[in-house]
């Protein structure tokens, strides 16, 4: 092989740093030449002023100079045409025209809908939590904050002010702590601006988010959904009918009530009501160690008993997490509890948690795997 074969074959390995693929793969290395121990190449950015253009010229001079005969190398930057991003759009999503990958057949990605009754009861906050602690056991984790109106999963998850690399109309979600993130707040002209949606434009954002990024491949994604029974919860169903729900309570017994309806919305429009979480569970006392119970008792078991005798089968109580001041300082300084504080009973009821949903029940035979032979 030629020096200018090995340099190429070199650059097949480097990946960009945001879509995970190769760059010779998406078409962005433009030229390659080789003189006299000189490697000069132009490489083409996917948008002018990618963020990641640091990165991708430190692991493309690397690759080049690993080549045995190059002694220097000269990159430069040049940004792609309109055709050029057409084509790298179509090879990330597999030659097809825009379509929400987790509703195909043959999605291997499970999609969870996080669901309260009323707001309040931490379903953000645990949504954020379960998502971190899942990639923390080696699942490739995306979170996706449905909360239109009251979106608050970038500051959980550190991303404050952070916006996404657009291609186009396709869009790279935001990641932290191993964990891939969508939200309304990130396309905000300023944070402050309130979002002031009905309800046929509410379903069309939920469309735009799921279909308009590109997630890559996923085992899990959390939705964080608003808390109630209206629009959004119903367009969760509709868009993606496999996708399952989680209801978040809290012991407090007028809650549980609450939290019931947002699993017979569910269960109305065909999802799988996987279980049942109940948050600001009673905690030690940090002085005696008795047991004190903030919010009443009995409310997780109450809401999963109901929803059991609704659905005709078990959904079982997933968990109790420990009210935990923690919980909420975290949140506030975008540091997940479970990486925050690994040790706490919060955290160790939340690993507990991730523990049985990933575990699927069903049976995958008959799903496509899609691999290549």
């Amino acid at each position: 092989m030629s020096t200018v074969e090995l340099i190429q074959e070199a650059l097949s390995k480097v990946q960009d740093p945001e879509l995970h693929r190769s760059i010779t793969e998406l078409g962005m290395v433009q030229s390659v030449a080789f003189d006299n121990g000189k490697a000069s190449l132009t490489v083409l950015l996917t948008i002018s002023g990618c963020p990641m253009q640091d990165r991708l010229r430190s692991d493309v001079s690397t690759a080049v100079l690993s080549v045995e005969g190059v002694k220097d190398c000269a990159l430069e930057f040049g940004v792609m045409n309109e055709a050029q991003r057409d084509n790298v759009k179509k090879i990330l999503r597999n030659g097809r025209e825009k379509f929400i990958p987790f509703a195909q057949p043959d999605s291997l990605t499970r999609v969870i809908g996080i669901a309260s009754g009323k707001g309040g009861v931490g379903k953000s906050s645990l949504t954020v939590n379960l998502a971190v602690s899942a990639a923390n056991k080696g699942l490739r984790v995306g979170i996706l904050d449905a909360d239109v109106y009251g979106h608050s999963i970038p500051r959980l998850m550190g991303l404050m002010g952070q916006r996404p690399t657009a291609i186009d109309q396709m869009f790279i979600p935001l990641e932290s702590f191993g964990v891939k993130s969508v939200s309304m707040e990130m396309f905000k002209p300023e944070r402050a601006d309130a979002v002031a949606y009905r309800g046929p434009l509410l379903h069309r954002v939920l469309e735009q988010l799921l279909s308009d990024a590109y997630w890559g491949d996923l085992d899990l994604l959390l939705i964080d959904l608003p808390p109630g029974t209206g629009d959004l919860a119903i367009s969760l169903g509709q868009l993606i009918p496999s996708s399952e729900i989680i209801v978040i309570t809290t012991p407090q017994i007028a809650a549980a009530e609450v939290a019931e309806r947002a699993g017979r919305i569910a269960h109305q429009i065909k999802q799988h009501v996987i279980g049942v979480i109940e948050n600001m569970s009673e905690f030690p006392c940090p002085s005696c160690g008795e047991n004190i119970s903030l919010f009443g008792t009995g409310g997780g078991e109450a809401t999963s008993k109901r929803l059991s005798e609704l659905v005709g089968s078990d959904v079982p109580l997933l968990g109790k997490v420990p009210f935990n001041p923690e919980l909420r300082t975290g949140g506030d300084m975008g540091t997940p509890v479970v990486l925050a504080h690994p040790d706490s009973p919060a955290s160790i009821a939340i690993d507990a948690i991730v523990s049985q949903i990933i575990v699927r029940s069903k049976s995958l035979l008959g799903v496509r795997l899609g691999l290549l032979t």
